[in-house]
């Protein structure tokens, strides 16, 4: 060995030691350009970068490479579900039709729900969650208060049956889920069990290094009235989340609360007019055409609702006509909870011509055929001198005012997502908008479950209660998609070190053709080993240049290269996978020097 490397706290004497782990005893396999399919920035660099394989639309190999970094995910989140007091088992991934039944999403989760039959006939459903079996576990098991507080939780395969599987992992069918459930005695201490996990997934996502939103969410089909989602901030996320950067408002755009206008509305100035709009059927044609702001525009929406016999046969129809600002669009999670639109559907074209006498498109409240029931947003019922369509192609009105011209709404009410610059529901500021990535979720349930499935427990006065229940998602899988989206540039991947597939690569230039760089390295890779340090070796043998491009895309955070000419000076190069160059370390100092910059 070189006599620059002596110093290097006993190098030589460690170096004798067989190394545990090279590169060409793992599995590396790396590729120049994404398959055609792969859309997302995420999709494209796991399959470039080796770490999943495609088996099927949604269906994913985890490579040896992708695997670490769920391990390790999955190890963040085991750890900080055991301090937070939850208990881990592992529920069947193929469970008994009869459960669902009993609750009755059996035939309410549709075609996302993969059904199966086994040999003798008898239904049975792929899990893509589990509130029905821990519900049959907590039943059978939970008898007393004196159990309580409970809190189940498994990290398991999921599969949900999407009708168009996309963006890699981040919308597949199979998948992996931590999913956990508690049962309380009561409102009060489910609360309480609810706050626990609320803050268990905010030190999680905290470890994992992720720029992320916790924000208020509807619950959606799964029930309940308390819910959080954990969004991870990316420029592609799916989802809209909006937030006040005054002050700690944040929610989803379904949950984000649209404030009532303070403003009265103004009298009527304008006369009503029937106006010729040759060819412009939306709000933003006629604007532009009458040379009028978007926002003095009033968008038609039209939704029926069906009442049906026990036979499920529709025995009665209603037909409403929803009202919102040119410039606004639904939100359809506010209009399903307001009074009889439950289970609304859009009204079908012959519906629509039976009570407007107009096709689509030049639609509004004055001269209807057949009388209908009239929702208008909450800025629409302080609009004066507005524009809607006249229900007839071609033609809109212009200086429509409320009782003058047609009488007031039947229900007024928030039925628009938010926008930007929009006052915070909180009273802090105004409301901005940003795009991001839900991979967690935290529910109150309530007793929905276990009032559907008879889970009941002895309280303390002897009588039967129904279990007070939460339930608490993580995708495993998806999370290290969404990771990529938020951390990557044009070269590839940037894991942050929580997650990454190797914490540090050690890069030797010529180790086939030096015995001082292959001794050296080894001696490294076997200091940081026993120092803690998830360390590879990479010994393939490759130029600098494509051993390099394969770290850089598979996005292993800190890199050393070892090379002759710097054993020779007595300094190796240290780079970190955001730095635009190498930093030059003293061999002697390397490993408490990368040391430090980890634990930093």
């Amino acid at each position: 060995m070189h006599g620059a490397l002596r110093p290097a706290s006993g190098l030589a004497r460690i170096a004798e030691t067989p190394p545990v782990m090279k590169a060409s005893q793992f599995f590396i396999s790396t590729l120049k350009e994404a398959p055609a399919d792969a859309e997302v920035v995420s999709h494209k660099l796991m399959m470039r970068a080796g770490l999943v394989k495609k088996l099927g639309a949604g269906i994913y190999t985890y490579m040896p490479m992708g695997l670490r970094v769920i391990r390790k995910v999955e190890a963040i989140v085991r750890e900080e579900m055991n301090r937070a007091g939850a208990v881990e088992l592992s529920m069947p991934v193929i469970q008994p039709a009869e459960l669902w039944q009993e609750t009755g999403r059996f035939e309410k989760m549709g075609p996302e729900l993969l059904r199966i039959k086994d040999r003798h006939e008898r239904d049975y459903v792929v899990q893509p969650t589990s509130e029905e079996v821990v519900t049959d576990i907590a039943r059978q098991e939970i008898r007393s208060y004196k159990q309580l507080p409970k809190n189940f939780y498994q990290i398991q395969t999921k599969f949900r049956d999407e009708r168009r599987p996309r963006f890699g992992l981040m919308r597949g069918r199979e998948f992996t889920m931590k999913d956990a459930y508690s049962f309380d005695r009561d409102q009060d201490s489910a609360k309480a069990s609810y706050q626990v996990m609320a803050q268990a997934y905010r030190k999680i996502f905290d470890r994992f290094g992720l720029t992320y939103r916790a924000v208020a969410a509807d619950s959606g089909a799964i029930g309940g009235d308390l819910s959080e989602e954990f969004q991870v901030i990316a420029a592609t996320g799916e989802d809209a989340i909006v937030y006040c950067p005054g002050s700690d408002y944040a929610a989803n755009m379904e949950k984000a609360q649209a404030l009532e206008p303070q403003a009265p509305r103004a009298a009527a100035a304008q006369a009503l007019t029937k106006t010729p709009t040759p060819g412009k059927s939306t709000c933003a044609d006629v604007a532009e055409l009458l040379a009028v702001p978007l926002q003095t525009t009033v968008k038609s929406l039209v939704l029926a609702t069906d009442t049906r016999n026990e036979a499920g046969e529709v025995v009665k129809t209603q037909v409403w006509l929803l009202l919102l600002r040119g410039d606004h669009d639904m939100n359809e999670v506010k209009v399903g909870k307001l009074p009889g639109l439950a289970d609304f559907r859009f009204a079908t074209v012959p519906e629509i011509e039976e009570h407007f006498g107009s096709k689509p498109g030049y639609l509004g409240p004055i001269g209807l055929k057949k009388p209908l029931k009239i929702v208008a947003d909450r800025d629409v019922a302080v609009m004066a001198d507005w524009i809607c369509g006249a229900n007839e192609a071609d033609f809109h009105i212009t200086g429509v005012n409320w009782a003058r011209d047609l009488p007031e709404p039947d229900l007024v009410a928030d039925i628009r997502n938010v926008v930007a610059g929009d006052a915070s529901p909180d009273g802090q500021g105004v409301l901005a908008i940003e795009r991001g990535i839900e991979v967690g979720h935290v529910f109150y349930l309530g007793t929905k479950y276990s009032q559907a499935m008879g889970a009941t427990f002895l309280d303390v006065n002897g009588k039967p209660q129904f279990l007070e229940m939460g339930c608490y998602g993580i995708g495993i899988t998806r999370l290290p998609a969404a990771a990529i989206e938020q951390n990557h540039d044009e070269r590839g991947i940037i894991w942050p070190d929580a997650i990454a597939p190797f914490t540090l690569v050690l890069c030797p230039i010529g180790m086939d053709r030096s015995e001082e760089v292959k001794a050296a390295a080894h001696a490294l890779y076997q200091e940081f080993l026993a120092a803690g340090v998830d360390v590879l070796l990479d010994d393939r043998g490759e130029r600098p240049g494509a051993m390099f491009a394969d770290w850089e895309l598979i996005g292993v955070p800190h890199r050393l290269v070892i090379s002759d000419r710097g054993l020779k000076e007595g300094q190796l190069e240290y780079q970190h996978r955001r730095d635009t160059e190498a930093t030059k370390l003293a061999v002697a100092d390397v490993v408490a020097s990368i040391r430090g910059r980890l634990a930093a």
